[in-house]
């Protein structure tokens, strides 16, 4: 592949009609994302429409020029970062809600729609798209599919390669696929929409997506279970699933998060909380009532105290502090080391005492919070870069992370993905002969390699 450091000039002349830039002001902003990685692109291209897609991947094809596609750069993995002075392809002016199909329940979009306007723009006609990234007022719906994003409502209603039915992408040569189909069932041929989420960027660049979405649940009931032990909290996830009530939400939160969040945002959580669960029920109001007072019933039997959400406004409280835990978290740490691992929900227990104890014993504070109800943990190491010394020790923490999570049956990753920061651990999880298949697609696709290189393989 040639070097790109000339190729701002060359693409600018050659369509001057698409938005591009290579202004040093747009290639700082667009050379980071939420990973903390900064890497500076060659230029960034604005397209409004797939035709101007084609024409921006025919000249990098043709010139063998890298190309990175971004949405809004929320990803913790370094997915977005332009290797290789590579052209970023933002897709944020591609925004639109093409269509909305209430009589099969779906909605086409493009994927610069952010996930929490999408939520909005359905909601008031009685309809729900599930999957919520902590993000979501933030995040495009095209990086959701990219990165198969979950949330904290993927419990009950799964991520987002459970909702896209049907892909527009552009192949790193400007060819055009469609994938998927519009109908509930499809089984013609191998699935590549299902591929194509999930698959980070590297194998065509998204354009559109028709999206599966559901009427709107009547009610909702929201929970907070507060504990005084860790082990408590673990086992009540245990058991509340073990129960067969899936609640919509089974978040966790341990007392570092607590600490974090309280000083961030306060929502009045008692400092000498261990942990807590918040977990939300939907359905029908008789139902859920009833699930709603076995939970109590079994948090209660582990010492929780049990509070339930008044109103909206107490909820959305709530889940306004939930989602604030990154950025308190980084007032806490700016430079802490973020994994999202996952082990089978009654292995939480496990991987929560072994989290304490490599905590304990390394001297670094280890913050956890996350999905329980799924068995996504997101265990945050708190590191500071400036502390070389410790820093390189909490770096050799995550392969013990690792280690751990994959003996009891878990991933290195549940939801955001393997970008650059977790390349190197590919091989602990995905076998020799599998991942040669994995690198045979992706040559398929790409044979010049010019999609997001340096991303999921080294």
């Amino acid at each position: 592949m040639q070097n790109n450091s000339n190729s701002e000039s060359g693409i600018i002349d050659v369509l001057p009609d698409i938005k591009i830039s290579a202004e040093p002001e747009d290639l700082i902003c667009y050379g980071f994302d939420a990973s903390g990685i900064e890497s500076r692109p060659s230029a960034v291209a604005w397209p409004k429409n797939t035709e101007e897609v084609v024409r921006v991947m025919r000249y990098a094809f043709d010139n063998e020029i890298s190309v990175t596609p971004r949405g809004a750069g929320t990803g913790m993995t370094g997915g977005s970062i332009p290797l290789n002075g590579a052209i970023v392809l933002s897709l944020e002016k591609m925004n639109k809600l093409v269509e909305l199909d209430t009589n099969n329940l779906n909605v086409v979009v493009e994927p610069g729609i952010i996930n929490g306007r999408l939520q909005r723009d359905i909601e008031h006609l009685g309809f729900f798209y599930p999957p919520d990234p902590a993000s979501m007022n933030f995040c495009t719906i095209g990086g959701n599919a990219a990165n198969n994003a979950g949330g904290p409502r993927a419990l009950k209603y799964g991520v987002t390669r459970d909702y896209v039915m049907e892909i527009e992408a552009v192949l790193p040569d400007g060819n055009v696929i469609t994938t998927g189909v519009r109908t509930t069932k499809g089984v013609v041929g191998y699935d590549l929409t299902r591929l194509l989420t999930g698959s980070e960027g590297t194998l065509a660049v998204i354009t559109k997506l028709r999206l599966r979405i559901l009427p709107l649940p009547e009610d909702v009931i929201t929970l907070l279970a507060m504990f005084d032990s860790l082990e408590a909290s673990g086992s009540a996830v245990a058991k509340i699933t073990a129960s067969k009530i899936i609640p919509r939400t089974l978040e966790f939160m341990d007392a570092g998060t607590i600490a974090a969040v309280e000083n961030f945002k306060p929502v009045g959580i008692p400092r000498n909380v261990e942990a807590l669960l918040l977990i939300e029920l939907d359905g029908h109001p008789s139902a859920i009532t009833k699930q709603a007072e076995k939970i109590v019933e079994i948090c209660e039997a582990l010492n929780a105290d049990v509070k339930m959400a008044e109103d909206e406004a107490a909820r959305n409280k709530l889940w306004e502090a939930r989602r604030s835990i990154s950025p308190a978290l980084y007032h806490l740490n700016p430079t802490k080391i973020n994994e999202d691992i996952v082990v089978p929900r009654d292995k939480i227990p496990d991987i929560l005492k072994k989290l304490r104890g490599l905590s304990e014993e390394s001297g670094i504070q280890i913050v956890n919070f996350g999905h329980a109800g799924d068995g996504n943990i997101h265990v945050n190491i708190m590191a500071d870069k400036n502390d070389a010394e410790k820093y390189q020790k909490a770096q050799s923490l995550v392969r013990e992370i690792f280690d751990m999570t994959l003996s009891l049956g878990g991933t290195i990753s549940g939801e955001h993905g393997i970008g650059i920061t977790k390349a190197p651990y590919l091989g602990m999880e995905i076998k020799k002969h599998e991942l040669e298949l994995m690198k045979g697609i992706k040559n398929l696709f790409d044979p010049k390699n010019i999609l997001n290189p340096g991303k999921i393989f080294i």
